[in-house]
């Protein structure tokens, strides 16, 4: 039977211990490289989208003054 003052299970209690720590550690910065690298996908989308939808809106304004300067002409 083992017995716990036996120098050598608090040794392995210890380690056991220390590699826990570590693997929460690891996980914890995966996690928040995972987040900000998802941070900074998602500015860049933002970015992207953006600049798309000004596109569609200087578009958008140039038909409806086509369509404006067809229908009333010129004034």
């Amino acid at each position: 039977m083992i017995y716990l003052d036996n120098p050598q299970v608090w040794t392995l209690i210890g380690v056991f211990s220390a590699a826990i720590f570590a693997l929460i550690g690891v996980v914890f910065a995966s996690f928040r490289m995972i987040g900000t690298g998802l941070r900074a996908e998602m500015a860049s989308m933002r970015n992207e989208l953006g600049a798309r939808m000004d596109a569609r809106f200087d578009h958008l304004d140039r038909d409806v003054q086509l369509l404006m300067t067809k229908e009333f002409g010129d004034r």
